[in-house]
C-alpha cells in the first residue's frame, strides 16, 4: 500500500498544492507553521475519514473560503484507487472513492491504512483512558469495517440508555417527557431491553479489544527492546469490565459467557446507574495498562520513558495491521525526530525501511539514503 499523490484545495492554510511521493521515505521539510502537519493530517484523514485535530470538519476549510477538497491517489495490492473528501463551511463533508459517493465512513476504511505518530501522541500514555480507547478503536476500525459498525451501534444504544437514566434522575427533564408516568419498576423493565442489546455489542467489542492487545503485546515489547537495547521491559494489559487471562478470546466459545456477565453486571449496577444518571460499566470505560519493568508508565516513569513506550505501541501497530490484513500500512511521523535522542532517532529511522514513510521536520534528518525531500514554505511546495 502506497500513497502516490496528494492534491489539496482550500484545506487549512493551503490554497492549492499537488505533491507526488516516492515509495520509500518522504521528508516534508520546512520551518514551523508552514503547513507540514496539515499536509500529513490530510493523508491520515483519507484513512479514517476524520481529522485527529479538528473538532468540526468546517474548521478544515481555509479561512474565508466556502469549501475545500482533499484528493489522494493510492496504490494497493490489486490496483489503484482515488479518495476524494469534499469539505464545506456549511453542511456535512462528502466522500468519493473512485468517483463514486459513499454513504458511510465505514465504506472508506481499508482504502488506506496509516499509523500516525506526533509529539502529542504522548497523551496515549499520559492522558485519560479515552485516548487509549481511541487508539484501540482506530486500529480495529482500520482492520475491520465490522468492528467500526459495531462500535457505532454500541454508542447509539448506550446514548439511548443514558438518556433514559438521566431523564428519570433529572426532575426538570421529567416534566418535559413521559418519563414521569413511569415508576421505578417500569423504568427497570425498559432499561432491561437496552441491556440485552448493549450486552450483545459490548461482548463483541470486549473480545475484539482483548484480542488486539494480546496480539499487539509481543510486537510492542519487541519494538521497545529494539529502541532501548533491551534495558527495559515493556508490558501492556487490556483492562475491560472483567479480568481475562492474557490470551485470545473466541466469539464461538466465549461470547455467550461474556454477554451473560454484562447482563448480570447491568442488573447489579442498575440502582447505581439510576442514581448517577449514566451507565457505569462497559467498553466505554475500558483502558490499557502500560508497564515498564513492572511499573505503571503513566504515574511513575519519566517523560522519555513515556515517549518511548508510546512510540513502541505505534510501531507495533504496523506489525499488527500487516498481520491482520496482509498489507503493511504507511507510517506518518509528524515532527517526532526532534523529540528523541540520537540513539532512539537512529533506531526509529530503521523502521522507515519497512514501509512507505512520511516524516515532517524543520531540519533534514541524517542517515536516510534515497529519501524524497519535499520543501514547504508558506503552504507552497518550493
Amino acid at each position: 500500500m502506497k500513497v502516490l499523490r496528494l492534491k489539496l484545495s482550500n484545506f487549512r492554510n493551503y490554497d492549492s498544492i499537488d505533491v507526488s511521493f516516492s515509495s520509500g521515505t518522504n521528508i516534508i521539510l520546512g520551518k514551523n507553521a508552514q503547513g507540514k502537519t496539515n499536509l500529513l493530517e490530510a493523508i491520515f484523514m483519507c484513512a479514517i475519514g476524520k481529522s485527529l485535530r479538528a473538532k468540526k470538519d468546517c474548521d478544515l476549510v481555509k479561512w474565508g473560503k466556502e469549501n475545500g477538497k482533499i484528493e489522494l491517489e493510492v496504490e494497493k495490492k490489486f490496483g489503484k484507487s482515488k479518495i476524494e473528501i469534499y469539505l464545506f463551511n456549511k453542511g456535512k463533508k462528502a466522500i468519493k472513492i473512485n468517483s463514486l459517493p459513499i454513504k458511510r465512513i465505514g465504506e472508506l476504511l481499508g482504502e488506506l491504512r496509516c499509523v500516525f505518530f506526533a509529539p502529542d501522541e504522548l497523551k496515549l500514555i499520559k492522558e485519560s483512558p479515552e485516548d487509549r480507547r481511541r487508539f484501540m478503536d482506530i486500529d480495529l476500525s482500520q482492520i475491520s469495517k465490522t468492528y467500526f459498525n459495531l462500535l457505532g451501534k454500541y454508542e447509539k444504544i448506550i446514548a439511548s440508555r443514558n438518556k433514559l437514566l438521566k431523564d428519570y434522575k433529572d426532575k426538570n427533564n421529567i416534566k418535559k417527557t413521559n418519563i414521569q408516568k413511569l415508576n421505578f419498576e417500569e423504568l427497570k423493565s425498559m432499561i432491561s431491553i437496552y441491556d440485552q442489546q448493549l450486552a450483545e455489542c459490548a461482548s463483541k467489542i470486549t473480545i475484539s479489544r482483548n484480542n488486539l492487545i494480546v496480539s499487539l503485546a509481543p510486537f510492542a515489547e519487541k519494538a521497545h527492546d529494539f529502541l532501548t537495547d533491551k534495558k527495559e521491559k515493556l508490558e501492556i494489559e487490556y483492562q475491560g469490565a472483567f479480568v481475562f487471562p492474557k490470551e485470545l478470546l473466541s466469539i464461538e466459545k466465549d461470547f455467550q459467557q461474556i454477554k451473560n456477565k454484562f447482563i448480570s453486571s447491568y442488573e447489579k449496577n442498575f440502582e447505581k446507574d439510576v442514581f448517577l444518571g449514566y451507565t457505569t460499566i462497559g467498553p466505554h470505560r475500558d483502558d490499557i495498562k502500560v508497564l515498564i519493568n513492572g511499573i505503571d508508565v503513566k504515574s511513575f516513569c519519566s517523560q522519555g520513558q513515556q515517549r518511548t513506550a508510546a512510540l513502541s505501541l505505534k510501531l507495533a501497530e504496523l506489525e499488527i495491521i500487516k498481520e491482520q490484513t496482509g498489507d503493511m500500512p504507511i507510517l506518518i511521523l509528524d515532527d517526532v525526530l526532534s523529540e528523541l535522542d540520537l540513539s532512539r532517532r537512529t533506531k526509529l529511522l530503521k523502521f522507515c525501511a519497512l514501509t512507505q514513510t512520511f516524516i515532517s521536520s524543520t531540519d533534514k534528518p541524517e542517515r536516510i539514503p534515497n529519501s524524497n525531500i519535499i520543501k514547504i514554505d508558506n503552504a507552497r511546495k518550493i
